[in-house]
């Protein structure tokens, strides 16, 4: 059974009159690296609030459908029962963050479903080890970079230890740097924890090469799903204006002209340079 099964789902916020999920079904397996994207307002962020619980239990509105995540259905059990099972790392990690110090920041999430003061401490050093901040755990959250503020969020999430980790477009307000290392974190944690990921990104060039499963979105529907190698070599994919990555592009510009480079698609640049070097030899 797949750990996250949506069939036909439909959903419509408040007082709106055009839903911003329309007849979705997708199914994702644990352990995989699930990379969602699509043009702005495309239903990306909603879908993901489906995840956990939020629509419809927060949000409200109307919706239909199935939503089943972890063996559990979405629709009757409440967000608070979800957290076990499901972590969200908004967009801006100041939404997430508002305690004193970063170690207690991580440790809210424990407190709040009762995690005894020992185990709480072995969870909060074990997620703050995981995401590179244990030596700044006793500052404040909100007198450090954005890139370790994100690091912080993921923490929180992590301490939970959840079998989904649900990230919206985390890196949002970091350069590409930053970023990139922020999508170093989450792999790893994908590679070593076995954790499951969903990441809603745009920026395909930093993030196309971690993921094992893309979900492209257009217009509340899902429009391509699959291998990222075969959807990003679809033309319908450039046509709904996901930003391909440039490697990608550039393997398919030398194969019109019948340059030779295998027939693997490359998903990020260090890929292709190593298909090119192979050529030469």
């Amino acid at each position: 059974m797949a750990l996250i099964e949506i069939k036909n789902l439909t959903y419509t916020y408040p007082g709106v009159s055009k839903p911003s999920i329309h007849d979705v079904s997708i199914k994702i397996e644990k352990g995989e690296f699930v990379l969602i994207t699509g043009p702005s307002g495309c239903g990306k962020t909603t879908l993901c609030r489906c995840f956990n619980g939020l629509v419809p239990h927060f949000y409200q509105g109307e919706i239909k459908g199935e939503i089943t995540v972890a063996g559990i259905n979405t629709l009757d059990h409440h967000t608070y029962e979800m957290a076990k099972h499901v972590g969200l790392v908004f967009q801006n990690p100041e939404n997430q963050l508002f305690a004193l110090s970063i170690e207690k920041d991580v440790a809210f999430g424990l407190e709040n479903v009762g995690v005894s003061r020992e185990e709480m401490r072995k969870k909060v050093d074990w997620a703050l080890h995981q995401t590179g901040i244990y030596d700044i755990r006793e500052r404040s959250p909100h007198e450090i970079s954005g890139g370790q503020q994100q690091r912080v969020a993921i923490a929180s999430v992590l301490a939970m230890e959840p079998d989904i980790i649900v990230l919206d477009e985390p890196t949002s307000f970091l350069d590409p740097l930053s970023a990139e290392k922020i999508f170093d974190v989450i792999y790893k944690l994908n590679k070593e924890q076995g954790i499951t990921v969903v990441l809603v990104e745009h920026r395909l060039d930093l993030t196309a090469k971690y993921t094992n499963h893309l979900i492209v979105m257009d217009q509340g529907a899902v429009r391509l799903e699959g291998d990222p190698r075969d959807v990003l070599s679809n033309e319908e994919t450039r046509l709904i204006g996901v930003g391909i990555p440039k490697a990608t592009l550039l393997y398919q510009m030398l194969k019109k002209e019948d340059y030779s480079l295998g027939n693997k698609t490359p998903l990020g640049s260090e890929e292709l340079a190593d298909q090119i070097l192979e050529t030469l030899k």
